[in-house]
């Protein structure tokens, strides 16, 4: 059964809102200020709030209302098959301090709802990375005792709760599930009880380094502060080549109902045909909230309503009593060695940091990334800091991911720049809930006509670095294939590093007409 909704909205949403904040005052001086309320800033403002910091917590939009609200929400130190590699890129104690990182960050989420009595339904179930196919069956089998090497309760195993045969699965024991915003709502209570303060609405557009260090926002208000963390995703502000060394990519998730008896009793992935997730939630009475990720892409790629069909069709065919009902789309950020980048902003910060690059595992991740900035900040170092510490540029490990992250991202940055470069016909070729990049004199206009027959029009050109953004059928998004900014049919900012609208056409006219 199907009744998913036209337009992408996500389960954890639904949930509601926190209490709205205005915006922060002009000159307001704290210890640290932090940018970006989703799951790691959020994190790292209560760990610094409850360390004795006056802290500043800066959202564009509303908190854990982007990245974080669209999650899967799995608290997992299984991550595909990440402890192979790390095992050849960083070594055998390098895959050992990513296990406990992760682990410490997951038992961190438990003690955390003790100690606050937070409801947020969480569940510990073991956590899967399988294959359907005895040839990668061989991949997963490594990475079991890759894993388990690396300090993971971990075993390999042929039989699963999953309602179809599997060629072999590594499974790793007390992982856990959640919903992300039950839990962080909580955390900003307890923020504010310790003098914390948030501020929506508050979108940073410029960083001056210093003692102390001065932010500005977008309406031209400026914060102070001794320490500042750029904790918005995708870095808004580029000073160690993450730009360069982070690759960003959207998965589609759809979600539905399915019996109790049918939930398959863990988190489960396999990096099989384009990449399928699935967990379930507490849902109702005898029922459960089936959630299934899938059909990784490049922001840009387009074709996505077609890739919501196939993920649907997968969904049904592997559990065929789910009433489909949600679906929405998560982004994140694949860094060049596997690990993310959770540190100083650059080689010669003392006072700027940063959380990127989580790969599609930023529920633990940016945990772990809360406690190891406010150790940074308080003057302490936990045991994986170097790890994860965005310096630590490896040139010959990290080349061949960094060619291919750039490669495409160039193809674009300079392609899009060639004067033969046409836009994809005439407005009047647009169907209504379609968007296209037409050709207006020497201008490349994002166009997309409403349900009503209106169209919108915009600057086509991205303005983080100028690439010729591409229209999202699924979403009804303009992105970028650069560096993955997003933005809506209005122009406004969805997701950065943009952190300036596209520019409205109001010139524009309708060939139709």
């Amino acid at each position: 059964m199907r009744d998913v909704p036209d337009r992408p909205f996500s389960y954890w949403m639904e949930y509601g809102d926190a209490p709205a904040h205005p915006p922060p005052p002009d000159g307001l001086d704290v210890d640290v200020a932090v940018i970006g309320a989703g799951i790691a800033g959020i994190c790292t403002a209560w760990e610094l709030a409850r360390a004795g910091k006056s802290v500043a917590l800066l959202e564009a939009d509303r908190v854990a209302a982007g990245v974080t609200g669209n999650t899967t929400a799995k608290l997992s130190a299984l991550h595909g098959v990440v402890y192979q590699r790390l095992r050849g890129t960083r070594g055998r104690e390098g895959a050992a301090l990513y296990a406990r990182s992760q682990q410490d960050a997951i038992g961190h989420v438990v003690a955390v709802c003790e100690e606050l009595g937070i409801d947020c339904d969480l569940e510990r179930v073991p956590a899967y990375t399988y294959a359907e196919t005895h040839a990668e069956a061989v991949t997963v089998e490594a990475e079991a005792e890759a894993a388990r090497a690396a300090g993971l309760p971990a075993s390999y195993v042929r039989e699963t709760g999953l309602p179809f045969p599997v060629a072999g699965a590594v499974r790793v024991e007390e992982q856990a599930q959640f919903h992300p915003r039950k839990y962080l709502f909580a955390l900003l209570v307890d923020l504010e009880r310790h003098g914390g303060q948030i501020f929506e609405g508050t979108r940073v557009v410029g960083l001056r380094e210093g003692e102390p260090c001065r932010l500005t926002t977008e309406d031209g208000r400026t914060v102070a502060a001794r320490d500042i963390v750029v904790a918005t995703h995708y870095p808004v502000f580029d000073r160690s080549l993450l730009f360069a060394r982070l690759k960003p990519h959207r998965e589609l998730v759809v979600a539905g109902v399915i019996p109790a008896a049918q939930d398959p009793g863990g988190m489960y992935l396999t990096p099989e045909g384009s990449t399928r997730s699935v967990r379930t939630a507490p849902y109702g009475d005898g029922e459960r909230l089936l959630i299934v990720t899938g059909e990784k892409f490049t922001p840009g790629a387009g074709r996505v309503e077609e890739r919501y069909e196939r993920l649907e069709q997968w969904t049904t065919q592997r559990f065929p009593d789910v009433r489909l009902t949600h679906r929405w789309a998560a982004q994140d950020n694949e860094p060049t060695d596997g690990v993310p980048f959770v540190g100083a902003l650059h080689p010669r910060a003392h006072h700027a940091f940063v959380a990127a690059g989580f790969n599609g595992w930023g529920m633990a991740s940016g945990v772990m990334a809360g406690k190891l900035l406010a150790a940074r900040i308080t003057g302490r170092k936990l045991p994986w800091a170097d790890l994860y510490d965005p310096v630590r540029l490896q040139p010959l490990k990290e080349a061949p991911s960094l060619l291919r992250f750039q490669a495409a991202a160039a193809g674009h940055f300079v392609g899009d720049r060639l004067p033969f470069v046409t836009g994809g016909g005439p407005a009047s070729a647009i169907t209504p809930g379609a968007g296209a990049v037409v050709r207006s004199g020497a201008r490349h206009v994002a166009v997309h006509r409403d349900d009503a027959g209106e169209l919108h029009a915009l600057s086509a050109r991205c303005t983080h670095l100028g690439c010729l953004v591409r229209f999202n059928d699924g979403e009804r998004t303009w992105e970028c294939p650069c560096h993955g900014s997003r933005f809506g049919i209005d122009g406004e900012v969805l997701q950065g590093p943009a952190v300036r609208p596209l520019e409205r056409i109001h010139d524009f006219e309708d060939d139709e007409k």
